[in-house]
């Protein structure tokens, strides 16, 4: 196992540790320790490794991961997971504002609660959040889901195109061009099996709302304009 010490060695070190590719094949295993909140920790991994983060990140903690199955053993501050490609970032606790913003692919699971417009312009990534979501989470979200099984905030799902959404809890307000549909079979076994890779699997798939795009705003109707 790799570790480093940010009191030791700065971020710029280990993400150029990370980005070596002669030293990242050969490490499967990595663990950083007294990150104290610092920003754009493990940014742009492109390997297939292990990582323990231990202790509170700044802003784009992950962003553009690739391959990686990365932990925070803390909180994480705005950006965590954006543009992520694959792989899994799993948060401990809580998460702020637009956590996983504009990713493409992979796993983002969050065990506290996420802050505003979490998900926001999402593109195929899956995001499992516990607890709560704030206002504007998946605006303009095109692919993907989003599971929240506390309650969301307000404008949940504003502009969404074809991601999907499953909220266990209450929303405040769904946003525009966002309605509740069925939950069918297949979204049931979609989100049960989402649930089982975030450890979630005692959570009731019965419990959960489903919400999608109304697709009125597909195209311009002036009959819609005060929507757009």
């Amino acid at each position: 196992m790799i570790e480093f010490d940010l009191d030791q060695s700065d971020v710029r070190e280990l993400n150029a540790a990370l980005h070596n590719s002669d030293i990242a094949k050969n490490q499967s295993k990595w663990k950083v320790r007294n990150t104290k909140g610092r920003h754009a920790i493990a940014v742009g991994i492109d390997e297939t490794l292990e990582m323990l983060i231990d202790g509170h990140v700044g802003y784009y903690c992950a962003g553009m991961n690739k391959h990686a199955n990365i932990t925070v053993n803390g909180h994480c501050g705005p950006g965590v997971a954006e543009n992520m490609m694959s792989g899994t970032v799993r948060i401990k606790g809580n998460a702020s504002q637009y956590a996983g913003a504009t990713a493409h692919g992979g796993l983002l699971v969050i065990e506290g609660d996420a802050s505003s417009r979490c998900g926001i312009s999402m593109k195929g990534v899956d995001i499992v959040v516990k607890g709560n979501v704030g206002h504007m989470s998946a605006f303009m979200a095109q692919k993907g889901c989003l599971v929240v099984c506390g309650d969301a905030g307000d404008a949940l799902g504003d502009s969404l195109y074809e991601a999907r959404l499953y909220v266990r809890g209450k929303v405040a307000s769904l946003g525009a061009d966002c309605i509740e549909k069925p939950m069918k079979l297949e979204h049931k076994a979609e989100l049960k099996e989402l649930l089982k890779q975030a450890n979630l699997s005692d959570i009731n798939v019965d419990e959960f709302h489903r919400y999608g795009s109304a697709r009125t705003l597909y195209n311009f109707n002036i009959d819609n304009v005060g929507a757009y």
